[in-house]
């Protein structure tokens, strides 16, 4: 196994930079971390190679050839298909799953096209049939081609960035699936024919999902693009859905992308930019996406469908604030968590911009200082400390309240009321 330095630009001198030798023919390769590269053997062993050290170990042996080898989305688990059929997982991290790890199930035939999407593993072969196993081995879906005659064996699969779509190559085909949330299940799209082709050998998608390469047995390289639909907004942005639950967003201007993702799988609704054209926001099923285009903080918090009523405030660049059916909901950018919730029937669109102060000023021996004011009713102010959770204060003044400020700090509070009288 050589490893080329290959350089950032494309007249960079090429370096081999490692070289890993085996005792018997290296048969399939995967690169899931930045410093380690999996590879299967002819006499059915998967080694590991670590760049950094150069040096090379057998994670696990079998007795059958390796035909087949992939890693799961975050690149922490590996899979590899074998001649008898045999499909075994390993991970490096299970990251809490509890999942088995050895063998996991033996395919109808060897698994030339194996592919780990963030739902199931997809398995298929010479047999023409396309089989989704679960997390545990047990059969999902069968997409059975076998009477197709003009379908092929299927040679080899691979699963998108986001885990949410898997494309099999066969004989002048590309097949689709694509992973329906809401369903649960697997949905084919229309296949990609193109005459002359011939047997497609490899996949590799772009990191972002939007495109994918294919080679041939005859030597050509194919690009597709990938995308589920794209559309124009405001003539200022290009958005682009790669999957049900991942979204790109370009600036057509500056040429800056933005990848939002449902970390959780969930298929994105319409998505759209506001306050100055600056802010994403939106919706899955069970929770908000919400982002700062020219930060790229992005954040995904659980939230119940109000049938789009909230009303989003964009004024404080760290926070935004979300009113909806009398409850004041405060998200930092970039977090997941939800920072503050509230109930108050009083949110002024001139006022919110000086009520949340979040690290504005470092104070010595405080790390973290969060704080937020807000009207209870129409003469009575709250002050929260976000950090802890906790109420801070209760002020309530003889009269009509219209405007607010807390300093940077957020120990001081500044309003006025309706008499014109600053406090």
């Amino acid at each position: 196994v050589y490893v080329y330095r290959i350089g950032e630009e494309w007249g960079d001198k090429k370096v081999i930079c490692n070289k890993f030798i085996q005792t018997s023919a290296v048969t399939c390769l995967s690169w899931p971390a930045e410093n380690t590269i999996v590879f299967g053997l002819a006499e059915g062993k998967v080694r590991l190679a670590n760049t950094k050290n150069n040096k090379s170990s057998t994670i696990y042996g079998t007795d059958s050839y390796v035909v087949s080898l992939t890693s799961n989305v975050s690149g922490k688990g590996i899979l590899s298909g074998h001649a008898d059929g045999t499909i075994v997982r390993f991970f490096f991290d299970d990251e809490g799953s509890g999942e088995s790890q050895g063998k996991l199930v033996v395919h109808s035939c060897p698994p030339y096209a194996l592919a780990w999407a963030s739902s199931s593993i997809v398995a298929a072969g010479c047999d023409k049939k396309i089989v989704a196993y679960g997390k545990e081995g047990n059969v999902i879906q069968t997409f059975d081609y076998s009477r197709d005659s003009s379908e092929k064996e299927f040679t080899t699969a691979a699963a998108s960035p986001g885990g949410q779509s898997v494309v099999i190559g066969s004989y002048d085909r590309l097949r689709v699936l694509n992973w329906s949330p809401r369903r649960s299940a697997w949905e084919e799209g229309k296949p990609k024919e193109i005459a002359h082709l011939y047997t497609i050998t490899a996949l590799a998608w772009k990191r972002d999902g939007s495109r994918i390469c294919a080679g041939t047995l005859c030597g050509g390289v194919e690009q597709f693009d990938c995308c589920l639909r794209r559309s124009i907004y405001k003539n200022k942005f290009e958005i682009t859905y790669v999957g049900p639950s991942q979204v790109i967003v370009k600036n057509l201007s500056t040429g800056t992308r933005v990848v939002l993702k449902s970390q959780y799988g969930y298929e994105i609704d319409e998505v759209k930019i506001l306050g100055k054209d600056r802010y994403l926001v939106a919706h899955t099923s069970d929770t908000l996406l919400l982002g700062d285009i020219s930060s790229n903080k992005l954040s995904e918090v659980a939230w119940q469908g109000s049938g789009g009523n909230e009303k989003f405030f964009f004024d404080n660049g760290n926070v935004c604030m979300i009113f909806n059916a009398g409850e004041l909901t405060l998200v930092e950018y970039g977090s997941n968590d939800i920072l503050g919730s509230v109930r108050t029937e009083f949110v002024n669109p001139h006022l919110v911009r000086q009520v949340v102060r979040i690290n504005e000023r470092r104070q010595r021996g405080v790390e973290e200082n969060k704080r937020l004011a807000y009207l209870i009713d129409i003469k009575t102010i709250a002050t929260v400390d976000l950090v802890g959770g906790y109420n801070t204060g209760t002020i309530n003044h003889d009269s009509k309240i219209d405007w607010l400020e807390l300093n940077e700090t957020g120990h001081k509070l500044l309003f006025r009321d309706k008499k014109m009288r600053v406090r």
